[in-house]
Order: C-alpha cells, then structure tokens, then sequence
C-alpha cells in the first residue's frame, strides 16, 4: 500500500474532501495545509461571526460531503440556508427566468426552516466557507479515517522534485521534512505552486470587473430564494444567509449574501464610500426587489478573471479545482466545478486501481481519463459564464440589437417549461 500514497497539497474544501473520498476507499493519502491549526477555541471564535461569503452548493456537491460524512455536521449545526427557487431577472428589459417551485419558495416565510422539510424540493443550499471547512475538519480527524489519512498543517512546500514515474515525487516542506508519493494533487488555488512548480501554464482572461461582497439585512424575507439580476454593470447576487442569533431566528430570512460586480474603477470608488452609503447605492442597484437595507456588513472586495490550466496533469501529478480553473462567480459555480474534480478523480482512481490488480496508482493513462472528463466541461462552463457576462454588461450588451436579442431570448426561454427544468437540472449537477 506504501507504493499507493498519495499528497494532496492544499487543505481547502475541494483538497479535503478528496482526501476523505481515498481514505475512506482505504489508500493511503497525506494532505499538507500551510494555514496552521486551528483548535476548538479557535474554530468557535470564527464561526461565532456571520460570514458575508457564501458557497452556493449543488446537489452533486451536497451528496459528495454526504458521502464524506461532513454534511451530516453541516445540517446539524443550522447554519446553512437551502434554496427551493432561483430567479434571474434583467432591469429594463422583458423576461424573468424562474427555476425550482414557486409555491415551496413562497410560502416559506413561516419558519427559516420551512423549505428544508422537503429536500426533494430543495435545488442547493447556502454555505459559508467556515462552516464547511469546520465539518471537513472534523471528518479529517475521525477514527473511521486515521489509519489511511495523515494530515500535517502550518508547513509549506517549498521543492518538488520529480523523481521518475515509478517513483513520483519527492517533496520538502519549510520545516526540511520531505516526503515522497506516488502521486502528487494540487488542490492548492488559483495561484497554485504545484501548477507553477510542474511548468503548466494558463489561459486567463481578465474581465476588467471587480465584485464587492457583503452580508444586508433587508426589509422583506428572501423566502428560500436566490436572486441575480443582469445589470448594465454586471451581476448582482442576492443570496440567502442562515439565521445565527436568536433575534434573526425570531423574524427570519432577511439575511443575504451580496456578489455585486461592477466595472473594477466603479467599484472601487464606491468602496471608498460609507457603509450606509453603499447599502443605498446597492438597494437602488436591486430596484427594491427586497425592500430597502436594514443594516450591511463585512463588505470586501476581489477582482474578476477567468483561468484554466491548460493541462490538468503532468507525470504523476494532477489539478484539482481552482488550481485548474477559476470562473466567474455569476451562477455561482466555482466550488461546485471542483467539487465535481473530486468526484472523477477519485471514482477514476479507485476504478483504474481496482482493474490492475490492486497494482497500479495514479498511472498517466488514469489521469488522461480524469483530464478528459472535466476539462472539456469545465472550459465549457467557462467561456459560457464568460459570454453571459458579455451579453448584459459593457458598452457592446447596450447596443439595440443585443438588447432586443438578449429580451426576446429570456421571454423565450422562461416559456419553456422543459427547458427551465433542464437548465435546474444543469445547476444541480446531478
């Protein structure tokens, strides 16, 4: 089993998970995380605040932290926020595109719980990152795990070296420790030092836009509902927050979280604005579709561009989400599509394992076939978020024929019935 081991560099959610998914499969698997460790006093004091970030999970996401033993931690703890109903509107022009069940969503303001009573209903649910990375924490020391997991935290890998295909690579952490395996993952982000280290270069495109998040309470109840609306500017996100004091409890779903991307001089004007200032510029932004802004927190800010590894493995080594691809967050996507890495990558591995006789690991014949699994819809779901972006935002989407072209498509498309189930389907990922 030795000759089996795999590291995994980068210890965040879509690392993690992978991490589980082969330890549970009995390989034995070492992941390495620069952050250093947190204890229970220390994941109590971050989880104590609400964090303005959001992950928008899908299904095929939420079955895979099923399947890993972190969701269950996830939904007992309350702080999620599932979504029965996702609508997408445009300011001045025709078409609403309303996807999942109208009457759940609607009638969903009893309780802030109400629309999780009916997971079949449910099309994904609202995260913050904390809460996820705590569950998987918790996993990655369980006794089920152990045997086959080693995790070692607070050390960066400063060398890789690659020692030939038999081998794989033989790697050095800051402390001088080093350590070989078989195979190496880079689950590491978006300015990934495996993918630097292997010479694996990227496509990126910079889309000139930068996103302001923050946390609002507003005057009317999100009602289970995410919401996105195609600005002239850019996408604006309103999606739901749990309720964590007992005050939001009492009147709940008034949080949400905000992704709003503007041009990046636009926006960064706007940040060197007041907080109540930019609450009204950002309700004004919405048309009132929730009321006006009770309260704003946490506000940040992140530039926008899109990138994709322009391969996903080398010898012995392979990407894994963000350190392969990087979208733009307007459907909410980026987590999920790595997600969907983990589950390929571990089915395939497993799969070509067990086929060779219990003999041979992370072959390149393997990760070929992982490679061509995701990169072709990764790319896909890259340049179509890339060419929404371009049809509602920008000098050109202002133009006469895109409007009446991009009005005419949404009326359309929101009359056809089969065609907005396929697109819920398609969000879900299952």
């Amino acid at each position: 089993m030795k000759n089996n081991h795999t590291l995994i560099i980068g210890g965040g959610i879509v690392g993690a998970t992978l991490a589980l998914k082969l330890a549970q499969a009995e390989m034995p698997v070492t992941i390495i995380d620069a952050r250093p460790q947190r204890d229970e006093s220390d994941w109590r004091q971050v989880l104590g605040k609400r964090d303005a970030r959001v992950y928008a999970l899908s299904l095929a996401s939420i079955n895979l932290l099923k399947d890993v033993g972190a969701w269950q931690k996830i939904a007992a703890s309350e702080r999620k926020a599932d979504y029965s109903q996702m609508q997408v509107w445009q300011l001045n022009g025709r078409g609403e595109l309303l996807f999942g069940d109208s009457d759940d969503a609607n009638n969903s303001n009893d309780s802030s719980n109400s629309n999780q009573n009916s997971e079949t209903k449910m099309l994904g649910s609202m995260v913050e990152p904390a809460v996820i990375e705590y569950a998987l924490w918790q996993r990655l020391s369980a006794s089920d795990v152990s045997q086959y997991l080693t995790v070692i935290d607070g050390q960066k890998v400063v060398d890789m070296d690659w020692l030939g295909s038999a081998q794989g690579y033989r790697v050095t952490l800051d402390n001088d420790t080093v350590i070989d395996a078989r195979l190496l993952v880079g689950a590491d982000g978006r300015g990934s030092f495996v993918r630097k280290q292997a010479a694996i270069e990227l496509d990126v495109l910079d889309y000139n836009q930068t996103a302001i998040c923050c946390a609002i309470q507003t005057d009317k109840p999100h009602r289970a509902t995410a919401r996105q609306a195609m600005l002239p500017t850019g996408t604006l996100a309103l999606l739901p927050l749990a309720d964590i004091t007992d005050e939001d409890k009492a009147n709940p779903q008034h949080w949400q979280s905000i992704v709003w991307t503007l041009p990046r001089n636009q926006a960064l004007a706007l940040l060197e604005e007041s907080p109540r200032y930019i609450a009204d510029k950002l309700a004004a932004a919405s048309n009132y579709e929730l009321g006006a802004i009770r309260e704003i927190e946490s506000i940040a800010s992140f530039p926008l561009a899109a990138q994709q590894a322009k391969s996903y493995v080398a010898d012995n080594l392979v990407l894994i989400g963000d350190a392969a691809h990087g979208v733009h967050p307007l459907a909410g996507q980026g987590l999920n599509l790595g997600m969907l890495d983990v589950k390929a990558l571990s089915e395939q591995l497993i799969h070509d394992y067990a086929r060779s006789g219990n003999k041979l690991w992370g072959t390149n014949q393997t990760l070929r076939s992982y490679e061509r699994l995701r990169r072709p819809h990764n790319s896909l779901m890259m340049h179509s978020f890339s060419a929404l972006n371009w049809l509602f935002a920008g000098s050109l989407a202002q133009m006469r024929p895109i409007q009446q072209l991009r009005n005419e498509g949404m009326y359309r498309v929101s009359k056809i019935k089969p065609l907005m189930r396929l697109f819920a389907k398609q969000a879900s990922g299952v």
